[in-house]
């Protein structure tokens, strides 16, 4: 029985779940601004007992690596990294959008297009990449500012569902019939069970001292404008 603790915060959702085998059996989880810092934890405990398990039972701390919100990312990992070093757990990391695109064929079961998860990464830009139903990458992760020429060779001969918390101010610019849009949230913990546990049958950790979130852009600091 392999039992995994999985966090995600690489937006402004703060989530946190347990599986066994695959199969996600607690989760916590909040939509919020600046909410991680102070809630991650909590709900890490929260899962636990729910689960009525100790630390000592896990086999591994799973992570969303990213990409996505610096901030987030930076809190996920470095709890989890924590946490592998003071119970000496094996690290995984599972890659944000391909989470995304999980939990959205999970709900579609009979979907048989592509998904592109966006996670908004300001005005017209996005995180994103796009998949196909056995999640193999049709088109690479990148950070992509969205035209009305954007997916158009794709839609020609595929539907594609675009979700994430970039995809619905990308709607009015993506023109096709073969485009749908989702607003649900896809960014959950629980999304990354069957994920982590190929990983962890796979032997694919991360090295816990070394692994960084995949931040895909580099961070800016922006300064506030002085007032005349």
């Amino acid at each position: 029985m392999v039992t995994i603790l999985q966090l995600e915060t690489a937006t402004q959702v703060c989530s946190a779940a347990l599986s066994v085998n695959g199969e996600t059996i607690a989760v916590k989880e909040l939509a919020a601004q600046n909410i991680h810092a102070g809630s991650l934890t909590l709900f890490i405990q929260e899962v636990m007992a729910t689960a009525g398990l100790t630390y000592a039972q896990l086999d591994a701390v799973a992570v969303s690596k990213g990409p996505g919100s610096y901030t987030g990312l930076r809190i996920g990992v470095s709890t989890a990294k924590g946490l592998c070093f003071a119970l000496d757990k094996p690290l995984i990391g599972v890659e944000t959008l391909r989470m995304m695109a999980q939990g959205f064929l999970k709900t579609a079961e009979s979907y048989t297009g592509l998904v592109c998860p966006m996670i908004d990464a300001r005005r017209m830009e996005v995180f994103t990449g796009l998949y196909d139903t056995q999640l193999n990458e049709v088109l690479p992760v990148e950070a992509k500012i969205i035209e009305e020429t954007s997916y158009q060779e794709q839609l020609n001969t595929h539907q594609i569902t675009f979700i994430g918390d970039g995809a619905m101010k990308c709607s009015a610019a993506i023109i096709s019939p073969n485009a749908a849009f989702s607003d649900l949230n896809f960014n959950s913990a629980a999304n990354m069970s069957l994920l982590a546990y190929n990983a962890f049958k796979a032997d694919h950790f991360e090295d816990v001292a070394y692994f960084e979130p995949y931040y895909l852009k580099d961070f800016v600091v922006t300064q506030a404008k002085k007032k005349v």
